[in-house]
């Protein structure tokens, strides 16, 4: 089977730092792309970052609103996606979700273009 698990969303004040990980079941070969999305409470699922990966090299691309602050990688092995968030805002605060696709063009912010999706994990920032 095809596994996306998402792990390391808590709570944290404005300012802080959480890192994310996504953990891809062995049986993914043929994935190019894997990103981050998120969906807070009355608002429509939005892309976060992406990396075109090649084996120990990517590109990684990002949303306006996380660019300098988030870093999206992934490691040589090609089972685990990172997601680093650094100054933390409140309207960061939403359900996060790892998501996975085949080699494609750009672009790689459009969430139907992609195949695989783990469960989300919370990330909340206080004021």
């Amino acid at each position: 089977q095809v596994q996306l698990v998402e792990s390391g969303g808590g709570l944290v004040q404005t300012g802080g730092s959480l890192r994310l990980s996504c953990l891809e079941s062995e049986s993914i070969f043929s994935t190019a792309v894997m990103g981050w999305f998120r969906q807070a409470p009355g608002k429509e699922r939005e892309f976060v970052a992406a990396i075109n990966w090649s084996w120990n090299s990517g590109e990684p691309y990002y949303a306006d609103s996380v660019k300098g602050r988030f870093t999206i990688s992934r490691d040589s092995g090609k089972k685990q996606l990172y997601l680093q968030m650094t100054a933390l805002k409140p309207e960061d605060t939403a359900v996060y979700y790892c998501a996975a696709r085949g080699w494609g063009s750009e672009p790689y912010s459009q969430d139907q273009d992609y195949t695989y999706w783990g469960q989300g994990t919370q990330v909340t920032v206080s004021s």
